[in-house]
């Protein structure tokens, strides 16, 4: 079997990567990304998204990487990792699925599998992407080429739950191509694999993992907002309501990123389609892409009873990727405190560790800054919880603030009571 499989993997990101490494190690593997600097450091053995170590890539011998999509022709099996986002109106933006089956339908040949594992609404990949396959190729879907769906559950900066570990979800466009899917993920899958009845399902499956987690913390971060009126810790509420055996345990924070506030609008996008309204789904969305405005607001708030003059200020951000010890940027809500300071005239400095200068450059505009040896800000807040800020008490904190000056602690990283603010 080994021997007759070459696979060719489409985007080499967080989901990409680690893929094209483990089957690397079994099969003749291509890994194709469109950035010739992404395929550059590959070679040279270094991944910026810090997914992969040296050594790990190295152990991947039968892995190569290209830029050049002629260097696909030769694969049998087609896996496509591309990002799925979504547009300003907060729509899903299909382009890199659809430009990806674009770039892989001239190269099919009969009996090939083209697999997907990007996030999508039920039903895109037979309606989305089948029928650029079959234009552009010239073939015929489940009769000369076959389609699978396999959803990505990879969790960024997440060192316990890696690829194999993770159960996978797999599927096919008919049984037999379920059943070669099915088998083609389990080489790799130490966890094990869950095949489902359909791709429709699978799709589903997946879009509802992240969906139910976005309500969940939404409802979390209400309470925050309730218990913060009535002046009660949210966290110490938590922790005595989690003494309970079926009390599930989320906290309240920015829901950002790729996964969590964003798959939901695929959701919803497709639920609106068929003529539903989601409720609470949507209503779970607005709460969380409010939490922003509202730390800003709280820090606001702190900083005027203190005085604090608001249009001099300045305020130093701890943290600008959309979760911990992770340099990605995608859909971070940092952003939409910054933006709202911003809105006062205040002044505001970013400090993360994790990001590059360069990307946050380009993405935000955001020139990052040290750490200070003197006391420089009026406020301060910790937004992301990097495991380089988990040393940080209040009193090395409070020596880079001025005299007069608010801590505001998003992530609960400090001991009850050293931090003016918190969720």
């Amino acid at each position: 079997m080994e021997n007759n499989i070459h696979i060719g993997i489409v985007g080499l990101g967080y989901v990409g990567l680690p893929l094209a490494v483990e089957f690397g190690k079994k099969y003749q593997t291509t890994g194709f990304d469109l950035k010739e600097e992404r395929i550059n450091e590959l070679r040279n053995g270094f991944d910026s998204t810090k997914e992969v170590e040296q050594d790990e890539l190295a152990l991947a011998d039968k892995l190569s990487f290209t830029s050049s999509h002629d260097q696909l022709s030769n694969c049998n099996y087609y896996i496509v990792a591309v990002p799925t986002p979504i547009d300003q109106a907060k729509r899903p933006n299909l382009k890199p699925l659809e430009s990806a089956s674009r770039l892989i339908a001239p190269y099919l040949n009969t009996d090939n599998i083209v697999i997907y594992e990007s996030t999508v609404f039920p039903g895109a990949t037979e309606e989305i992407c089948v029928p650029i396959l079959e234009e552009l190729s010239g073939l015929k879907f489940n009769q000369d080429f076959f389609c699978g769906y396999s959803p990505e559950r990879i969790n960024p900066g997440d060192k316990q739950h890696r690829l194999p570990d993770i159960v996978k979800i797999t599927s096919g466009s008919n049984d037999k191509t379920a059943e070669l899917v099915d088998n083609l993920y389990k080489s790799i899958i130490r966890a094990g694999t869950f095949k489902a009845s359909s791709i429709k399902v699978a799709e589903a499956a997946k879009v509802i993992e992240n969906t139910q987690r976005d309500v969940n913390i939404a409802l979390v971060n209400e309470l925050s907002l309730i218990f913060n009126k009535l002046q009660i810790n949210t966290y110490e509420v938590l922790k005595a309501a989690g003494t309970k055996w079926n009390f599930l345990t989320f906290t309240p924070g920015l829901v950002g990123g790729h996964c969590i506030g964003v798959d939901p609008y695929y959701l919803t996008h497709k639920a609106q389609e068929v003529g539903y309204h989601p409720n609470m789904i949507l209503a779970g969305r607005r709460l969380n892409d409010y939490m922003g405005k509202y730390v800003a607001t709280r820090l606001i708030k702190l900083m005027c009873k203190k005085n604090i003059e608001i249009a001099t200020s300045k305020v130093l951000l701890m943290g600008l990727t959309f979760k911990e010890n992770c340099p990605d940027l995608r859909n971070t809500k940092v952003i939409d405190i910054i933006s709202e300071l911003k809105e006062y005239g205040i002044d505001v400095a970013v400090h993360d560790p994790w990001v590059d200068a360069q990307e946050a450059r380009d993405e935000y505009g955001i020139e990052l800054v040290e750490l200070p040896e003197e006391p420089t800000y009026d406020a301060l807040v910790i937004a992301v919880a990097h495991s380089e800020f988990t040393s940080f008490g209040r009193g090395y904190l409070k020596s880079i603030l001025k005299p007069n000056s608010v801590i505001f602690d998003v992530k609960n990283l400090l001991p009850p009571g050293a931090a003016d603010g918190t969720l």
